[in-house]
């Protein structure tokens, strides 16, 4: 465009240049005589307008390619953008879906620690750390024994209740397991942070689980009714690990005591023990009537035998006759023939044919 009013000024001014020089400026020209430069100067605004031809075409030509270029341009740009807006959705709905699954996380991890706080409340209160150990106690035995073999908080002969007694078939005397293992002196053990506090909880330890033992000691081994030993459950297997490994002379004095330490993978054991105990004095007590079954079923045998017997000398009768009825037979034949062939002799009687 600038290039047009270029050689638009240009025309402008060539004109006026030829309307300047069209006037006679030698003295004595003759009027309306040619100019040379005139020619001159149409031949130069000849050139001058196939030159500004040229530029409108060029023009034109650079129009029309700018108008291609900005449309493809512009196309590409659409697509682009189009591409950018598809994968970006794209990206959202991912970001979407995983805001999603962790938003699922965080509620399962809040949830477990509920859990976990509660389990904590739980552990942290003497009557609540009782019931867990009893309801984790209960659940072993009921998986293990049928219900005519053990009770929970029944009542012995001097009044007391112990968590669960357990009837061994054969014996009369009953198997006691008590489930309230103190555990606030390791709840100090672990939460020592001097020597002093280490010292002191380790002390305390020692004092309440002995104290422990001797309680189940005195309130349960009644004699002739509770059978030794007792049974002290503990409700954590690292406990009972701890308990071993730190607190040897606290076993020795349960030993003593008739008391037995034991977590829930030795009570599984010894409910796995008693149940064997168990069928064996279901064996024991059908033996008896084993022993008269066998005694019958042997009696049943030698009947079987004897009919066998005489049903094999019925046999033997019956294949004795076949043969001496097969003899007639073949005799009766013989006679028949001969006759059918006349052959009778003539010194034969009638007492001889029989």
């Amino acid at each position: 465009m600038e290039t047009a009013l270029i050689v638009l000024a240009a025309a402008v001014v060539l004109a006026a240049f030829i309307l300047t020089f069209a006037r006679p400026t030698q003295a004595g020209a003759e009027p309306g005589a040619p100019d040379p430069r005139l020619d001159e100067v149409i031949r130069g605004q000849g050139e001058i307008g196939g030159q500004f031809s040229q530029a409108v075409n060029a023009q034109e030509s650079l129009t029309r390619l700018l108008g291609e270029r900005l449309e493809a341009l512009e196309k590409r740009v659409g697509e682009n953008l189009t591409d950018s807006a598809t994968k970006t959705a794209a990206t959202i709905a991912g970001i979407g879906e995983r805001l999603t699954i962790i938003d699922e996380a965080q509620k399962n991890i809040s949830a477990l620690s509920g859990q976990v706080v509660s389990l904590q409340q739980v552990l942290s209160n003497k009557q609540s750390r009782g019931a867990f150990g009893q309801a984790q106690m209960e659940e072993i035995v009921r998986d293990g024994l049928p219900s005519t073999l053990y009770d929970f908080q029944f009542t012995l002969s001097n009044r007391n209740r112990p968590d669960c007694i357990i009837r061994i078939p054969g014996n009369h005397a009953l198997l006691v397991i008590d489930s309230k293992f103190p555990l606030e002196g390791f709840d100090l053990l672990r939460n020592a942070a001097t020597d002093e506090d280490k010292k002191t909880a380790l002390a305390q330890v020692r004092a309440t689980v002995t104290k422990h033992v001797g309680d189940i000691a005195e309130k349960y081994l009644i004699p002739g009714e509770v059978q030794t030993p007792a049974i002290m459950f503990v409700p954590s297997e690292s406990l009972y690990a701890d308990l071993h490994d730190g607190f040897a002379d606290v076993i020795q004095k349960a030993h003593r005591a008739n008391v037995m330490v034991v977590s829930p993978n030795i009570l599984m054991l010894a409910i796995n023990t008693i149940r064997t105990v168990m069928k064996d004095a279901r064996m024991r007590e059908q033996a008896d009537l084993i022993k008269k079954e066998v005694g019958i079923l042997l009696n049943d045998v030698r009947l079987l035998a004897e009919r066998v017997g005489k049903l094999q000398s019925h046999f033997n009768q019956a294949d004795a006759d076949i043969k001496n009825i097969l003899i007639s037979t073949s005799k009766i034949t013989g006679r028949a023939e001969r006759i059918e062939k006349v052959e009778l002799a003539p010194t034969e009687t009638p007492q001889q044919l029989s």
